[in-house]
């Protein structure tokens, strides 16, 4: 058996343990879309990858299986907020904005602001030259109606 090295964009970035889960959940998410395989061995596989040991599991497997499992609400929430089909998004901005959407549904107890950013990051290391300003807008919308009471309270403080 192969194993792949999985490498960051920008290995200089000093980046958390929950960062790191969602840069793998991407590649998760990106090898998904791609090849349509099986979750449990994509999961695996990343498992195995260099640098896994410094990433927040826990998270990675609430993403990673979180938005595959979720996907046909997701791209549902997403669809009428985009100015495309959603078999036309890059896969990494596709990826980036499933756990996007997945954490501003699930992860309440993770502010809409670093929940976006996350994905906009993710989108800067992993994506296309603007695909993060997407990837924003897209985010900024679907936060304001998923966690529109969130925004209104941080706009008054």
């Amino acid at each position: 058996m192969t194993t792949t090295k999985i490498l960051h964009a920008n290995p200089s970035k000093s980046r958390t343990p929950r960062h790191r889960a969602r840069e793998f959940a991407l590649q998760g998410l990106y090898q998904w879309l791609l090849n349509n395989e099986d979750v449990t061995a994509i999961s695996d596989h990343i498992r195995q990858a260099h640098g896994f040991d410094k990433a927040d599991a826990e998270h990675f497997n609430s993403l990673l299986y979180g938005a595959i499992k979720d996907v046909t609400t997701l791209r549902a929430g997403l669809a009428p907020l985009i100015d495309r089909q959603i078999s036309e998004l890059s896969p990494v901005e596709h990826a980036a904005l499933l756990i996007g959407a997945f954490e501003l549904q699930n992860h309440v107890e993770i502010p809409y602001r670093v929940v976006i950013n996350e994905a906009v990051e993710l989108t800067k290391s992993f994506g296309g030259i603007d695909g993060h300003k997407y990837v924003n807008g897209v985010l900024d919308k679907f936060a304001a109606r998923t966690r529109g009471d969130e925004i209104s309270a941080s706009k008054k403080s």
